[in-house]
């Protein structure tokens, strides 16, 4: 699959011709996002299961984590969604993607490379968009700091919090950018029903 994905983007920067594989690149990609969140949900479960039945519900009850990708303006519900234009989903999924680049480095499972490989085909879709060449200029790159407390050496309850919200801002990020991916896969089929 990467390789599809490296010919893809060589294609991309020889031509200036948008992709003619976009249906199979779209596939590709809401592939890889299932993939991603299914393995977050495993990762948010495993962490659960390995604490304790009292630390388990100490943390569902305290806290409720803001994510560092809460800054990025998305649709607020499935009938927004439903109305947003492809490249701004697109866009949305890409930002979300790039917010993981640092914090994925603290999560097991190998997800760095993926997360690139993922961002790399979402912008590949965004380029061949119409007007989607021009998205990310300088100006408009999204710059998230790190998580809070990401760089302490925290203890106990402070670190099983971190890891929690870690976990939660994961698989809720990348169920979004699943929703949007096949969203915006699915308006390329006119035939289909892309309802939520």
């Amino acid at each position: 699959m990467d390789k599809v994905i490296l010919v893809l983007l060589m294609s991309l920067g020889a031509s200036s011709q948008p992709l003619t594989d976009t249906p199979r690149l779209f596939s590709m990609a809401v592939n890889r996002v299932q993939h991603l969140h299914l393995l977050a949900q495993r990762l948010f479960a495993d962490f659960e299961s390995s604490l304790q039945t009292d630390e388990q519900r100490q943390l569902n009850k305290k806290f409720l984590p803001f994510c560092n990708s809460d800054s990025i303006i998305s649709p607020n519900d499935k009938h927004e969604t439903q109305r947003s234009s492809v490249l701004k989903l697109l866009s949305i999924s890409y930002r979300l993607i790039e917010s993981w680049d640092f914090p994925s480095l603290s999560l097991s499972g190998g997800l760095s490379p993926k997360l690139s490989d993922l961002k790399t085909g979402i912008l590949l879709l965004i380029k061949a968009s119409q007007d989607g060449a021009d998205m990310f200029s300088e100006s408009t790159t999204l710059q998230l700091g790190p998580y809070e407390n990401y760089y302490q050496n925290l203890g106990g309850e402070e670190s099983l919090k971190r890891t929690y919200e870690l976990l939660t801002c994961f698989k809720k990020d990348m169920h979004k950018v699943e929703t949007y991916l096949t969203v915006a896969k699915c308006r390329l089929s006119p035939e289909a029903n892309c309802t939520l």
